[in-house]
């Protein structure tokens, strides 16, 4: 069984002390691929370095909607040149909007389409961050894609409705699940999680955040993606490895990863 956790930020300081203690671990649950979320343009020399010590690393770069008010033209042109420059470059983000006490909310929207133009313009899919924004986003998205065209993405850590679910399921983007799902109150986000199309569902750990049930409390890693994939398949009413299959392949498909070379999962091809 191979599993691709589509959301990690194992650079953090957290991490400093046992990150290869951290990397066996993930390798010993069936964790092939990893896509390293990059928060603003500042880190990317760091997760492109942990790139270089794990070859199952991929990453994007992008600014984290509450660091919006970094935002200037010339980051622009810094997150294009470090996307074309590395070819682990897989998507832009994290971006996106984040209205929980934010006062900035026109400068993230703006900030927000800056980077959908961006991820337009390299062919690359976006990994969304939305909280307490589900309808301003949803907007956002429908004028963009009706100048644009269809934004390729992922709504990441995903927390919303059925409904809210819905909407971005019908502007085509996957649905991410992370830790939250496993919570025994997040009924909202498992109510989600089941109407999900199998070939539009992700998981993801966040890392080091939220860890899931059985581990929460604990700092959040990679390997702790096992327990979302398993609450998932739960949820769904399919096998764990029925669930790692479908999610894996989408992951591949949206990213554009390739497998190890001795996958004995199917061949994924691109979007």
């Amino acid at each position: 069984m191979q599993l691709i956790d589509t959301h990690v930020h194992i650079n953090f300081d957290t991490f400093e002390s046992d990150r290869f203690a951290v990397r066996d671990r993930w390798r010993d649950v069936g964790v092939v691929r990893l896509v390293h979320s990059c928060v603003e343009p500042g880190e990317f020399a760091s997760i492109q370095a942990l790139a270089d010590q794990f070859p199952e690393l991929f990453f994007s770069v992008g600014l984290h909607p509450l660091d919006a008010h970094k935002w200037t033209p010339q980051m622009a042109d810094e997150i294009q040149s470090y996307a074309r420059s590395d070819t682990r470059v897989v998507a832009i983000g994290e971006m996106g909007l984040d209205f929980f006490k934010a006062e900035n909310q026109e400068q993230q929207k703006a900030v927000f389409l800056a980077q959908l133009a961006i991820a337009k313009e390299l062919d690359l899919p976006v990994i969304i961050h939305c909280r307490d924004a589900a309808a301003p986003m949803r907007q956002l998205l429908q004028e963009f894609c009706q100048t644009n065209g269809a934004v390729r993405g992922v709504m990441h850590c995903w927390g919303g409705t059925p409904e809210e679910t819905q909407w971005f399921l019908d502007l085509g983007l996957y649905i991410s699940f992370s830790g939250i799902v496993t919570f025994k109150k997040a009924t909202a986000i498992q109510e989600s999680a089941a109407i999900v199309p199998s070939d539009r569902l992700l998981i993801e750990t966040d890392c080091p955040f939220l860890s899931p049930v059985p581990k929460r409390g604990k700092r959040n890693e990679p390997a702790y993606v096992y327990h979302v994939a398993e609450c998932l398949a739960r949820l769904r009413g399919v096998s764990l490895e029925s669930l790692a299959r479908e999610t894996t392949e989408n992951a591949c498909r949206l990213f554009r990863l390739d497998l190890p070379s001795h996958s004995t999962i199917a061949t994924c091809s691109s979007y």
